[in-house]
Parts: structure tokens; C-alpha cells; sequence
């Protein structure tokens, strides 16, 4: 017994032995010395050249041109811990799938290389030879990962169950197969077609200036003749386009948005044809997962603050900016505001998100103002939500904040709508004198689109007006806009208001702005609302040239 497990011993020779064996090879990328060394199979996965260790460079050239990007990210440092998984056809050889991972702080790199074959000998549909859902996904997966723009389409073969009746199984079977076939054929090798479902095939591949959608259906749609029957097949089809990067939503989530677009395909007959909107996220199910997705976000940290900049229209510097609320879903990228901050009202989460927003802008501002002594009194804006002014502990709230952050007094400026005013006067009253006596500031935000609160403007403690944006948009064209706009910033001025107008989409508008004498600019024409690091080199960026960057005109 003692010998039979001796000889069953692993060693160096017997490991070589059994990687040779399987087509395998382990592979060392030590970036800092520029080497990457192989062990095992090198040859039949057309490594043979560069074995038993070479360049860098060397590596990537000896990649399929079209797969050299590719290379390079397997070369390219990361963290500690952080996998690589790519497939990577080198000259001479079959797709290989190199997977590994990031050691020692990110100084090396090792893994093992494979044919895909002899990993994933069943990623293949066995009817239509084209990829099974499982590894499109996987495919998918890495592609999205690479910056550019995509088109994910699904093609939905109209009646497969008629046809199913009427030819039986094996020859509705030879039509799926010749269909899958011409599938294979109308698609480069930069796109990934498979069969995802019984009668559902899907392609992913980059967008290009041909309708992807309309290469499929002229692929599919073709006539056909099986066992002496013409078939005439016809397809919905569901298209959603994307932007790849680290932001991408994954495959799956693509999937569901085209699968969405397809079910809105046939509600148009046979042979429809939709694209994904926003719109379509209003089917149940999808509302339902939205909103258990909305609840686990506040609870991950999924959602935080954008700052839009503020701008000081007399000197151009940045005065502050506006907080405004962002949803990094794990799977869907960047989530707009207009398509959870409704549901999320709806749920009766508007009170937990306002008070999420104020602290969380709050910290990062007393942050700034300890790096960049230079921006003198910067402040950030915060919009309470409608029914927010009435909230229990409101004021508490914000006491605490600017006692834990320690921010000056007015540095956290809050807005309110006229609605939130309009229904107690009085008691908002009390309430915005409160807040300002604990360090706040007030902001009454898009006035100009009410009246009635005109005549209570005087004796409300607010610091600041904000035009709404549509008059400032539109005082270029439209003389009452301008006269608007006009009246507006001569009332604050008469009441010693600060006023800012939102909507500055371009250096005129600011230059009409400033013949007004409005005190400051908010709008695309200086900066979207940026993610707190961003916002903060264009904060520096400001300083170091004296001015905000403003674009001259529209785009």
C-alpha cells in the first residue's frame, strides 16, 4: 500500500506531464521585469514561440490581430485578488481560455491557459452548433467589459408551436437548425450569435452602421424548404443598445431589457420590431424587481450624491453646487433619476433618500473645504422633498449634520418648492426660520412657475431664488422669458436675495445672465452633475485657471 502511494506522488515532472496531457500550460506575468513564462502544453496552444518565457510585447504580437486588446488586458496591473478571465486566440491555434489571478499587491500575475474546448466542451447548442445561453453570457460578460458601443439583439421565431403541429418535432427541429446556420453566416467574427431559448436566438456585436436588427430579421426571414414544405419564417425582434466599460449592466440584465423590447414586438403583430426604452420598464414584473432592487440599495450603498458646479457668473469661479441623487444599480450601470426617484416616493423612501443626501453631501463638503482653502465659501445645495419640510426631527437632523460635519453657517443650503410653502404658510414659516437658526441656508427653488407665494416672499427668511430653468432656456427666443428672467433677479436683488439660474446651457445665455445681473449660472453648459471625485477636479481645475470652463453654444 505504502508503495502503490508513493508512486502515485505528484512532482514537477508529473504535473508537466498531465498539463501537456490535457492541452493546458500555467502561465507567470511578472510586470515589473517584463516577463510572462510558460510551463506545460505551449505548443499545440501556439505558444510554442514564446516558450519558455518572452516579452510582453512579444505576447501580444504573437495574438490575432483583431484579439490583441485582448492580450494586453491580461497584461495589463491590477489589485490583488482580482481574477483574470479572457479568451484569446493566439496565431495558429483555437480560441484559449486564460484564467488567473493578481497576486503579491498586484506585482504578479499567474493562472492557467486552456483550450476552450477542453473547458467548455458543452457550451455549444447541439442543434444549431451555435453558443447555449450559459456561455453566451460568460462571452458577453467579457466583451461588455471593453469601452465602445453594442447592440444586443433577440430574434423571437413567430409560431414555432404551429409549426411544431403541423411538421413534428424533427422537422421543426431541421428549421431551427438551418436557421441557426444562417445565423452563423450573416455575423463577423467580432459577433457572438447563439440560441437562448427554444425559439429564441440572440447576437451581441459592436454597433456599427448597419442595423444589426435588420441583419438578423434578412438572415432569419429568408424562405426555406424542409422535408418538401416551404416555410416562411418570421421573427420579432427586440434590440437594446449599450455602452461597454466598468459601468456596463451585465449580460443578463441586457437580456431582460431586449426580452422586454421583444414581448413589445409582438404586441404589434408578427414580424415586429421594437427597440428598449424607458418605457418598457413599466411591465409589472420588471416593477416589482425594481423595487426590491430600490429597497437593498439604500441598505448597500448603492445610492449617493452627483454634484452639478454652481457658478459665480461676475467672476467666474465656482461657488458651490447642487447635490443631486444617482443609483449605481450592481447590474443596470447608472439607474436615471426619473426612473426611481418616482418609485422611490411611491414606496415612501423619500424622507430616508432626503436625509441620506444631506449627510452624505454634507461630509464630502467639509472635506473640500479642508482641501482647497482657496474656494472661500463654498456650499453645497440639498432639495428637500415635497412633504420633506413637515418631516418629525427635520430640524433635528440638520443641526446634527452641520455639528458633526462642521460646516459654517449657510454652507448647507437647502431648497424647497413653492408647493411645500403654498399649503401652511405659517407653519413653513416657523419651520425655514428654525432650520436657518441651526446653520442652514434656504433656497426656494424654480420660482417664476407659481404666483402665489409673491406676496409671502418678503417675510419668509429664504437667502436665495432659483429661476426655473425653462425660462432661462428659453430668454434668447422669447422676449417674456426675458423679461422674466429680469424681473426675477431685480426682485431678489430688492429683497437681498442671491439668484440662480438653472438651465445654462451656453456662454450667451451666461453673457444675458450677466447684462441682467444674476449672480450665478447652473447648467450643462458648465457641467453635469459629476460623481464627487470628478466634481472635485473640475473644483480644482476652476481654481488653478481662475475661471469654470463654459461651453460657447449648445451642443
Amino acid at each position: 500500500m505504502q508503495s502503490r502511494s508513493r508512486s502515485l506522488t505528484w512532482d514537477a515532472t508529473t504535473a508537466i506531464e498531465a498539463l501537456a496531457a490535457a492541452d493546458s500550460a500555467l502561465w507567470i506575468w511578472t510586470p515589473a521585469e517584463d516577463q510572462i513564462r510558460f510551463t506545460g502544453a505551449t505548443r499545440s496552444l501556439g505558444l510554442g514561440p514564446l516558450a519558455p518565457e518572452c516579452s510582453g510585447s512579444a505576447f501580444v504580437a504573437l495574438a490575432q490581430p483583431q484579439d490583441r486588446s485582448l492580450a494586453e488586458r491580461i497584461l495589463k496591473p491590477a489589485a490583488e485578488g482580482t481574477e483574470v478571465s479572457v479568451r484569446l486566440r493566439m496565431r495558429e491555434s483555437e480560441t484559449c481560455l486564460w484564467r488567473g489571478v493578481w497576486l503579491e499587491d498586484g506585482l504578479r500575475a499567474a493562472g492557467m491557459v486552456a483550450l476552450e474546448t477542453r473547458i467548455a466542451g458543452g457550451d455549444k447548442d447541439a442543434l444549431t452548433g451555435l453558443l447555449d445561453r450559459r456561455t453566451f453570457l460568460a462571452r458577453a460578460a467579457d466583451s461588455l467589459t471593453m469601452p465602445g458601443e453594442y447592440d444586443l439583439v433577440i430574434a423571437d421565431i413567430d409560431r414555432l408551436r404551429r409549426l411544431n403541429e403541423a411538421l413534428g418535432h424533427e422537422r421543426t427541429d431541421m428549421v431551427i437548425s438551418a436557421l441557426g446556420s444562417r445565423m452563423a453566416a450573416a455575423f463577423s467574427v467580432d459577433a457572438f450569435p447563439a440560441r437562448i431559448g427554444e425559439d429564441e436566438f440572440v447576437v451581441l456585436l459592436p454597433h456599427g452602421p448597419r442595423n444589426a436588427a435588420e441583419r438578423l430579421r434578412a438572415a432569419l426571414e429568408q424562405p426555406l424548404r424542409v422535408a418538401g414544405f416551404d416555410i416562411y419564417p418570421t421573427v420579432s425582434i427586440g434590440s437594446v443598445t449599450i455602452e461597454g466599460g466598468p459601468d456596463a449592466p451585465d449580460a443578463s440584465e441586457l437580456l431582460r431589457r431586449a426580452e422586454l423590447a421583444v414581448g413589445a414586438a409582438k404586441k404589434a403583430g408578427r414580424g415586429g420590431s421594437a427597440a428598449y426604452g424607458r418605457g418598457l420598464e413599466s411591465d409589472s414584473l420588471s416593477r416589482l424587481a425594481l423595487e426590491a432592487d430600490l429597497r437593498n440599495a439604500f441598505v448597500r450603498g448603492e445610492i449617493e450624491p452627483f454634484f452639478q458646479p454652481i457658478v459665480n457668473l461676475n467672476t467666474g469661479a465656482v461657488a458651490g453646487f447642487e447635490a443631486l441623487a444617482r443609483w449605481r444599480h450592481p447590474r443596470r450601470g447608472l439607474v436615471p433619476p426619473d426612473e426611481f426617484l418616482g418609485l422611490a416616493d411611491e414606496m415612501g423612501l423619500m424622507n430616508e433618500l432626503g436625509l441620506m443626501m444631506m449627510t452624505q453631501s454634507a461630509r464630502q463638503l467639509a472635506e473640500w473645504l479642508k482641501r482647497h482653502a482657496r474656494a472661500g465659501k463654498l456650499f453645497c445645495s440639498v432639495n428637500l422633498s415635497v412633504g420633506e419640510i413637515e418631516r418629525p426631527n427635520l430640524v433635528e437632523d440638520v443641526a446634527r449634520v452641520i455639528q458633526e460635519t462642521g460646516l459654517p453657517r449657510g454652507a448647507l443650503k437647502l431648497e424647497v418648492t413653492e408647493g411645500d410653502i403654498m399649503r401652511d404658510t405659517a407653519s413653513a414659516a416657523v419651520i425655514l426660520q428654525k432650520l436657518k437658526d441651526v446653520g442652514a441656508s434656504l433656497a426656494l427653488d424654480d420660482f417664476g412657475t407659481g404666483f402665489s407665494s409673491l406676496s409671502y416672499l418678503a417675510r419668509l427668511p429664504f437667502d436665495t431664488l432659483k429661476i426655473d430653468r425653462y425660462f432661462v432656456l428659453t430668454m434668447d427666443k422669447d422676449e417674456g422669458s426675458a423679461k422674466i428672467v429680469k424681473s426675477v433677479v431685480n426682485l431678489g436683488r430688492d429683497l437681498s436675495l442671491e439668484v440662480v439660474a438653472e438651465g445654462v446651457e451656453n456662454a450667451g445665455l451666461a453673457a444675458l445672465l450677466l447684462d441682467a445681473q444674476c449672480h450665478y449660472g447652473q447648467g450643462f453648459g458648465y457641467a453635469p452633475a459629476l460623481p464627487a471625485q470628478e466634481a472635485e477636479v473640475y473644483l480644482n481645475e476652476s481654481l488653478s485657471d481662475g475661471a469654470a470652463p463654459l461651453k460657447a453654444r449648445s451642443g
